[in-house]
């Protein structure tokens, strides 16, 4: 991790394709925090899945529908530009891509697969 800058902008780094329609580009991070930037495409869906970091994250464009775990059940909420949200460690957690949506979400500690 030595190489990790101080300072990094989103235009400066090139996106990765995680899965189709799901873009993300990982900005700042050490081994405490990630920043991520992701761009979603409409409609496009995104499994429940878990990690062990914990997740927040700042709509800055679109709509998305967040399914979320919650004693053995599954909820979701709708989150749209201005909207921030937070998972836990482990909490299983999915998205449905309402609108077309770009997110900042940080990661803690930092998802090594990321880098």
């Amino acid at each position: 991790m030595s190489d990790n800058k101080l300072k990094i902008s989103v235009e400066d780094v090139e996106s990765v394709e995680m899965l189709d329609g799901i873009f993300r580009k990982t900005l700042a991070f050490n081994k405490e925090v990630m920043i991520c930037h992701f761009l979603l495409k409409k409609d496009i869906s995104l499994p429940l899945h878990n990690h062990e970091a914990s997740q927040a994250g700042f709509v800055l464009r679109g709509k998305i529908r967040f399914d979320i775990e919650i004693n053995e059940k599954i909820e979701n909420f709708v989150a749209k530009k201005g909207d921030s949200y937070i998972f836990n460690s482990n909490q299983k957690h999915g998205a449905f891509i309402l609108e077309e949506a770009e997110v900042i979400e940080a990661f803690s500690p930092y998802r090594e697969e990321y880098i």
